[in-house]
């Protein structure tokens, strides 16, 4: 389980969807690797996206390693595999069924080549048309674009606007998570208390739009590019070992609803990772530990 629950069956394969016939082909390896909720669902679901991926680098990549070869007919994506940022433009890939082979940086041990080509040396970056492509919600917003086929994002103008509003106030959200995580050696209570309170606006928000995504009826945009920091506030219950716990269910039951929604949707589920795992990146960090290939 862990990392490569979702890395064996879905980075290191090929999931391909038939959407006229809404039938799924997964390899034999692969499913042996998915959990069996999640299996169940891609088994049932008659509305699945398709999603084509070629990883050529499975491990992160370190200073002393050389750049994969490029795919053809491929986008080429620099990712991380526990960083949100990240994350929203692989669910973005993945909701538009993107043909991208992945290579994982090692941001601790950068490798040469990547601070040739980019030297920020951040992650995500996309190479599109020769060009090179950073910043997340940059890349998401151009792959939707450049891509419209399924649009993530709907509604008027107006709404538009709003729902990029929204999107760049969440961010207090993340920011007090980490502040959780990262800064104390222990959880501090007026820190997670701080975290518990920025979570208010985002359940008033979910249940003022009157639908159980952000985007309406399936999810959208929004609903993707703020699911990474749901994944993980789930790991503070056992990065702190029981002693804290969000009380999504007494405080925010329309949140509640929308993670498992969330959890169970096809662009999310393949590239899922448990609590337990993300909890473990984050000790091992902290500890100045080896915390990418886990």
């Amino acid at each position: 389980m862990g990392l490569y629950l979702f890395k064996t069956a879905v980075i290191g394969f090929c999931i391909f969807i038939k959407l006229n016939k809404y039938t799924t082909v997964l390899s034999t390896t692969a499913v042996s690797y998915l959990p069996t909720q999640i299996l169940n669902h891609f088994r049932q679901s008659s509305d699945l996206r398709p999603f084509v991926e070629t990883t050529m680098a499975i491990k992160h990549l370190s200073k002393d390693s050389t750049e994969p070869p490029k795919v053809p007919g491929s986008l080429r994506f620099y990712s991380m595999r526990f960083c949100p940022y990240a994350q929203r433009v692989q669910l973005v890939l993945n909701a538009k069924g993107l043909p991208h082979d992945t290579v994982f940086i090692n941001l601790s041990e950068k490798p040469e080549w990547y601070l040739k080509i980019f030297p920020a040396g951040k992650v995500p970056a996309l190479i599109y048309d020769g060009k090179f492509l950073s910043e997340s919600l940059l890349l998401a917003d151009f792959l939707d674009e450049q891509y419209p086929e399924p649009p993530l994002q709907n509604g008027s103008p107006l709404q538009k606007i709003l729902d990029k509003l929204f999107i760049e106030s969440f961010g207090k959200v993340g920011t007090a998570f980490y502040k959780v995580i990262m800064t104390t050696k222990e959880i501090e209570k007026n820190n997670f208390d701080e975290l518990v309170d920025s979570l208010i606006p985002i359940e008033t928000e979910l249940a003022e739009r009157g639908f159980k995504f952000f985007g309406g009826n399936k999810p959208n945009m929004v609903d993707y590019m703020i699911w990474p920091w749901f994944e993980r506030l789930d790991a503070i219950n056992p990065y702190s070992r029981g002693t804290y716990v969000i009380p999504f269910e007494d405080k925010f039951p329309r949140l509640t609803e929308w993670k498992s929604l969330m959890i169970a949707d096809n662009t999310v589920a393949p590239y899922y990772i448990t609590p337990e795992k993300h909890a473990e990146h984050f000790t091992k960090k902290k500890a100045g530990l080896p915390a990418y290939d886990i």
